[in-house]
């Protein structure tokens, strides 16, 4: 076996840095974005162990809408990719760059065993640089095809090892290409497929047996004439300890997938659900086409699944003609390959099985497949077709009339094909480039309008999209992900009306129950999400939630797994101020999945509106240690500690807001609340500090202008109170706890009694009946020595609080001082004066009523864009309220204030005094 020398390896990396240097520009598109940016198994966070329980797209192998695609190596490298460099795509496409740069190379290593040097770095080149390797090699989901073939490649050369000397058995090397063939099966699927290369490799190659001889040994032993030769006896032995290990390795993948297939819709293979002879028909002509897809790769598309090729209904459709020729090409060279001696047929009966037997995986000989063709599983099989362009091209060279030409030939077929995976790179940029160049090839294909409409939908051109969905909808009119689109669309657009109509059309596309028929097997598990997106849109109308609950409810009859289904009833529920029943929703929706961090934020959220905060917290932790980032439960937890009054809690919830602010640096709701965390601790620079920071973020922030004030206030800074009170009531100028605030430090800081009048009066304008404005107008009455408009003030004052004792020991204050005054004394005393009382002076009871922001927020779907993995929507409201301490702090803090409140009515009683 030659070795690859290094100046053929340099080759080989400058060829295939030169073809896919700008791949490491490209960014997460198509099944990029559920295999790697939706796929919880990348993270950190995440058991190891997931890994090999999940299919390739992070679902659970044992939930029916899984994809049963298991794949845990593969995705061990993307966690390994997101471990290092998180989600830049760029470490990603290097790393699948290296790979196929291997793959190349071993595969080169592979041609020596059939080709001379020259054909073999000529079928080594033309691998390299094949365009059809773009899908495999610059989309990071063929990452499963290229480490799949180095295992594969790996296998094949470590089997060539084991025929010993006279014929012996080395058995080393077969435990070892064993050992590989399930590494490359936990790949990809086909990579147990190299066992069957082995087989043939082992019976034709190694052994060098014929058909013809094969056959005639056979007839020999069946008519007793002969006995089976001892090197035929040691070839059985290997095959059958290959095919032992190959049907334990399928039966253990069988227990995997749990006996299930996955489920698959016409739109995706229209033929596997077609009638004879139209399936068996289509599925024949699907192999010319992948056979001219390796001749020619001129027009190559992302995606060949629903209309883009029409289906071969009648014996005398003219493409029966290419299926016809195809397999006569096939088996004359498959008869050539099997009857002839020689090297030449022994290097083109590899090639066959390098380009059939991986095939037969995505053929849907033995079941349907998700797709019509898919470019890059032809990656594999494209080896055996370069090892066979250059086993003819040495053919063609070694004539002297034709070497010139040969040369000539295989330099621009090099060339061009590099060219065009060159600039095939670029359309893997972008989902939007992607499609559009998919498009160009093919508009039949109403998933490639769709995935268009969603490029421009995540760029928020919403206009733009609605043209390509309604676009889907004419081109597959029965396309129900279509017509969830369009709906989804005008909602965005705010026409609920024409949403609700399509949503209708999707609806009515569905197919009905029939009794004692699965229902989950007709039908794609998304676009169950047509009730979920009807109901989200009509439960804004609050006449309608009953009608939403029902269609929330139908979801669930046909599919009583349907997790999303659980959680948006569980939503709406809460809505209809039905705690106990959306409590029910989400612990079912939990039976489901126990790792769902959302689902165990909603729970918690269930029992704050069940007055039940301690339940809530645990909620709250459970989905924190799922989802340590989980910004939503960082920030409630937070919340509900600082409410418990509990100062054991108060570091945890400062620790929780930290890194709140941290994951959410620009919402000033989380500064705002370590604000009054601080207050609590009276930590007044701190509480100062983070006030500051959320009114810098969002200038019109009520409570932290207010809470800010008040902490001046309270640390006897009244003056830099007042530029913070007059942004809070530019903003809201019927606050009215700032226009108390306000009027407190006008009167007894600045001296100044018309100011501090107008706020007072303001506030009656807003309440007539507001108590403490009231009186502290009554106040300002006495401080202008108007005794009887003061008196008068505070018996209004006292008929709207009769049990407030303080007010009638004013009122009496105010009698005796009018009884012990005669008219002419009264009148002497100047408008506007002030007590000649000294002190600081406070004309109203305490005020430490804070408010808090807070977050109720609960996890819901709009819906699922067409043919893309289910996706969720996490609305946020900010709900400005006041918020009373509930624990046993709260009768410490109503002492103080009590305490507070006498000493200020001693003030002014002393003020009513004349002291």
């Amino acid at each position: 076996m030659a070795d690859v020398s290094l100046k053929e390896a340099a080759l080989i990396v400058g060829v295939v840095a030169a073809c896919y240097w700008n791949s490491l520009f490209c960014g997460f598109v198509f099944d990029d974005v559920s295999a790697i940016l939706d796929n919880k198994d990348l993270h950190p966070s995440t058991p190891l162990k997931n890994l090999f329980q999940n299919d390739f797209w992070g679902t659970p192998m044992s939930e029916e809408r899984s994809h049963k695609s298991y794949r845990p190596l593969t995705v061990l490298t993307f966690r390994l990719n997101y471990l290092f460099s998180e989600l830049n795509a760029v470490s990603y496409h290097f790393l699948n760059l290296v790979f196929h740069v291997v793959v190349c190379v071993v595969f080169l290593k592979v041609c020596k065993l059939f080709l001379d040097n020259k054909s073999s770095v000529v079928a080594s080149l033309l691998f390299a640089v094949h365009p059809i390797h773009t899908e495999a090699v610059t989309g990071v989901v063929g990452r499963a095809e290229l480490l799949s073939s180095i295992f594969f490649l790996a296998a094949f050369l470590s089997y060539t090892k084991s025929k010993g000397p006279d014929n012996t058995i080395v058995w080393t090397p077969i435990a070892v290409t064993v050992f590989l063939v399930a590494v490359a099966t936990l790949c990809k699927e086909q990579g147990i497929t190299v066992v069957g290369i082995c087989c043939v490799y082992e019976v034709f190659i190694a052994q060098g047996y014929t058909l013809p001889v094969l056959l005639d040994t056979a007839v020999q032993i069946l008519r007793g004439k002969g006995s089976i030769p001892f090197s035929m006896l040691q070839t059985l032995l290997k095959l059958i300890v290959l095919m032992f290990s190959t049907l334990l390795l399928v039966v253990v993948r069988v227990q995997v997938i749990q006996s299930q297939l996955p489920v698959f819709t016409r739109f995706d293979n229209p033929a596997a659900v077609s009638p004879s002879p139209a399936r068996q028909l289509t599925f024949n002509y699907l192999l010319p086409v992948n056979a001219w897809l390796l001749l020619n790769p001129s027009e190559l598309c992302c995606d060949w699944t629903m209309g883009t090729i029409p289906l071969v209904e009648s014996l005398l459709d003219v493409r029966n003609v290419a299926t016809l020729t195809f397999f006569c090409f096939l088996g004359s060279l498959l008869v050539f390959s099997l009857r002839y001696p020689g090297d030449s047929s022994k290097t083109v009966l590899m090639a066959l099985c390098l380009i059939v037997l991986p095939f037969i995986p995505a053929s849907n000989l033995f079941f349907p497949v998700g797709f019509v063709v898919a470019e890059r599983v032809l990656y594999v099989p494209s080896m055996g077709f370069c090892i066979l362009v250059a086993h003819g091209w040495k053919k063609l060279s070694n004539k002297s009339v034709l070497r010139k030409i040969s040369w000539v030939c295989l330099a621009a077929v090099l060339f061009t094909h590099a060219l065009k995976t060159l600039h095939r790179n670029w359309d893997w940029e972008s989902e939007y480039t992607l499609f559009m160049s998919a498009l160009k090839v093919n508009k039949n294909n109403a998933k490639l309008w769709n995935n268009v409409g969603h490029a421009l939908e995540n760029e928020k051109n919403f206009e733009r999209a609605l043209q390509f969905f309604i676009q889907a909808t004419q081109v597959q009119p029965d396309d129900i992900g279509a017509h969830m689109n369009v709906g989804r669309t005008y909602k965005n657009l705010n026409k609920t009306k024409e949403a609700e109509e399509s949503y209708m059309i999707a609806k009515s596309l569905m197919p009905q129950i029939i009794p004692g028929k699965k229902y989950a097997a007709r039908v794609a598990p998304n676009h169950l999400n047509v009730y979920i997106n009807l109901a989200n849109l009509i439960r804004v109308n609050e006449s309608r939630l009953e009608e939403a609950d029902q269609l929330y409810r139908q979801a669930i009859s046909m599919r009583p797994d349907f997790k999303q289904a659980y959680i948006s009833r569980g939503e709406l529920l809460l809505k209809m101020n039905k705690p106990l029943k959306a409590k029910e929703a989400y612990l079912r929706a939990l039976e489901l999945d126990r790792t769902n961090s959302d689902l165990w934020y909603n729970l918690a959220i269930v029992y704050i509106e069940l007055k039940d905060p301690t339940e809530a917290l645990k909620n709250f932790n459970r989905a924190l240690e799922l989802n340590p980032t989980h910004k939503l439960a960082l920030f409630n937890s937070a919340l509900l500690m600082q409410e418990s009054g509990e100062a054991q809690l108060r570091p945890e919830a400062k620790q929780r807001l930290l890194h709140y602010v941290k994951e959410e640096p620009q919402d000033a709701n989380g500064y705002f609340n370590l604000g009054m965390l601080a207050m609590d601790d009276k930590k007044d620079t701190e509480a100062e500090a983070w006030m500051k920071k959320a009114i810098s973020l969002q200038p019109n922030f009520r409570s932290a202008l207010f809470n800010l004030a008040l902490l001046y206030s309270q640390t006897a800074k009244e003056l830099m109170a007042l530029p913070i009170l007059e942004d809070l009531l530019r903003y809201y100028p019927d606050h009215t706890k700032g226009l108390i605030l306000k009027g407190d430090i006008l009167m007894n800081q600045k001296k100044d009694i018309v100011g501090a009048k107008m706020c007072f009066e303001k506030i009656l304008e807003l309440d007539p009946n507001n108590v403490q404005g009231k009186h502290n107008l009554c106040v300002v009455y006495f401080e202008e020595r108007d005794l009887i408009k003061a008196e008068k003030c505070l018996v209004e004052t006292l008929a709207l609080a009769p049990h407030e004792e303080y007010i009638q020991r004013h009122l009496n204050i105010v009698r005796s001082k009018i009884a012990s005054l005669g008219t002419t004394e009264q009148s002497s005393f100047p408008p506007g004066g002030t007590a000649a009382a000294g002190g600081k002076k406070k004309s109203f009871q305490n005020l430490k009523e804070v408010k808090n922001e807070q977050k109720t927020t609960q996890t819901t779907i709009d819906n699922n864009k067409g043919h893309s993995k289910n996706g969720k929507l996490t609305e946020k409201n900010s709900v400005d309220k006041e918020i009373p301490r509930r624990s046993t702090q709260e009768i410490k803090d109503i002492e103080k204030k009590r305490v507070a409140a006498l000493k200020r009515l001693e003030e002014i009683e002393r003020i009513l005094n004349g002291e």
